[in-house]
């Protein structure tokens, strides 16, 4: 890695001190910092006050061991560290190297020298129908209910609806129990046979999937034998645990209750998993994976690992590498692993306004560390109890949801539309996915460019505007460099404020605007207010 010499003298200085405590960094005047916990987009740039510490905490989303700031500086590690803000400083401490880099101008120039230093994007791509088609995710139909018959019935209405055809992902119980990998048979009489069907929709199909084995299976019993599991330090094991048959074998506590958990870092755990992930592509031809809860809080340091000193992110990354093998993938809690061709997911909102107006600092930061392929969760929320009372959903919040998917990156449903929304909700809904449609051949470009040099498909103002005033703006956002987005994030909203940048804008309305001022536009239900760069 090439380096200024005074650069270098800054980082092994601040290496030392590292290693005896923690060091302060003095702010620069207007400088502004970006990193850490994707969760905490909403709050970046950050404030005096804040503070995140990594190890071991992702926030359920993704996290990268990275800051990045307006005025041109990077600050990167391989290994987790913590950091705050003071009204003049930036606190770090860490138990590794601290790399501090300089020179790089403003926040472009950061994430450029980041993204080609740090995580270089490999030249590939998830699956494109990803981005070309609308998502349909199970979870809020069918919860834990997924069966043969439910499954197909919501194939079919979106069909017959008027939707198109996409990515399918069953959610999570399709099988026999977790580590169990086989479709239920009371629930799923004849898998093969539903694969075909979706197939012939135009469907392809993906299958929740999660590291963790249930007890009391065959499957449990086999792999403890085989020592793919994450352990209790000798004589330390908790009371009642199965110390004696299965080897000291962790139980760890997750929404689904007490489970064991593979152990990544033996890579014959690793071989284990993928051959039961091929197994569902070469008996069933499912097309790949939504691979959830490899959070790294599951993953204690005091738990006895395959490979010995081995980080709880540490665990997370080894998770994530899973999904390299399958173009048709989704994570939610990742470490590192920024320039790959995988598809980052935000973690799951409820069905509020204040979940809502997160999207896009949060999407936008994901982009700012690396992660281009991302799904703003699913339309409307993907926490299921706010869908169990249809008294209580909110349509308006349903359509303004999958206004603000229809021009990011992917667009992923749940709740079904048609199920819940009055005729004039759901022509809007509708729009929307028109709307996409015009956009599509760009968002395929960016994400081919993304797969080349990294770069975000979504960006924030900062970002393509540096150093213009626009750092705190958080309700809108830019798909590339040249269209600018800005949908409406609040209820029974008639007129929005629009801060449009330098140069001269053709607007949704068919208006064309001057930029360097702040406008004032006015909506209805189907509006989605963007400006395309015209000069």
């Amino acid at each position: 890695m090439i380096k200024k010499n005074s650069i270098l003298i800054f980082t092994f200085i601040l290496f030392c001190l590292l290693s005896f405590g923690q060091e302060s960094i003095k702010i620069i005047d207007g400088e502004r910092w970006w990193g850490g916990a994707v969760n905490d987009g909403i709050k970046m740039p950050f404030e005096t006050g804040y503070a995140y510490d990594m190890y071991g905490n992702l926030q359920g989303n993704q996290a990268q061991p990275l800051l990045l700031s307006n005025k041109g500086r990077v600050i990167w590690s391989e290994t987790p560290f913590k950091f705050s803000f003071s009204s003049d400083s930036l606190i770090i401490k860490g138990s590794g190297e601290i790399l501090v880099e300089e020179g790089n101008h403003n926040l472009k120039g950061a994430f450029g020298f980041a993204s080609k230093n740090y995580f270089p994007a490999d030249g590939k791509m998830p699956n494109a129908l990803l981005f070309e088609q609308p998502q349909y995710n199970t979870w809020i139909e069918l919860i834990y209910n997924q069966n043969q018959k439910d499954i197909l019935a919501y194939a079919h209405a979106i069909i017959d609806n008027g939707f198109p055809p996409g990515v399918l992902m069953i959610d999570d119980n399709w099988q026999e129990a977790y580590g169990k990998w086989r479709f239920h048979p009371e629930r799923f009489p004849s898998p093969k046979s539903m694969m075909k069907e979706l197939h012939e929709l135009g469907f392809k199909v993906m299958l929740w999937v999660c590291p963790f084995v249930s007890p009391d299976t065959d499957v449990f019993r086999s792999a403890s034998k085989q020592g793919l599991f994450l352990k209790y330090p000798k004589n330390q094991a908790v009371a009642g645990s199965p110390v004696s048959y299965f080897g000291n074998v962790a139980m760890i506590g997750w929404w689904n209750g007490y489970s064991a958990l593979l152990d990544f870092s033996n890579p014959n755990a690793q071989e284990w998993f993928k051959k039961e992930l091929q197994y569902l592509v070469d008996e069933y031809e499912v097309d790949g994976f939504k691979l959830d809860a490899g959070d790294a809080v599951f993953y204690p340091s005091w738990l006895k690992s395959h490979q010995k000193k081995i980080l709880p992110n540490d665990h997370t990354e080894l998770f994530a590498k899973i999904g390299l093998d399958f173009p048709l993938n989704e994570y939610r809690a990742t470490w590192k692993m920024a320039g790959k061709p995988l598809v980052q997911r935000l973690r799951d909102k409820g069905h509020n306004w204040n979940d809502l107006q997160t999207l896009i600092p949060n999407i936008t930061a994901q982009g700012l560390m690396g992660y281009a392929f991302t799904c703003p969760d699913m339309i409307g929320g993907g926490e299921f109890n706010s869908f169990l009372n249809t008294k209580t959903i909110d349509q308006e919040l349903i359509v303004r949801s999958a206004q603000v998917h229809a021009l990011m990156p992917m667009m992923q449903f749940s709740v079904a539309p048609w199920r819940i929304l009055d005729d004039h909700y759901l022509k809007a809904v509708k729009a929307s996915i028109e709307l996409r449609k015009k956009f599509t051949p760009l968002i395929l470009d960016l994400a081919k460019n993304a797969a080349r040099t990294g770069k975000p498909i979504v960006r924030n103002m900062e970002y393509v505007f540096p150093n213009a005033g626009y750092e705190n703006i958080q309700d809108q956002f830019f798909l590339g460099d040249s269209i600018l987005v800005a949908p409406i994030l609040k209820k029974n909203q008639t007129k929005r404020y629009v801060w449009l940048p330098n140069g001269k804008w053709k607007g949704f309305n068919g208006k064309t605007y001057n930029g360097e001022k702040k406008i004032e536009v006015s909506v209805n239900l189907a509006t989605v207010p963007f400006f395309e760069k015209i000069k």
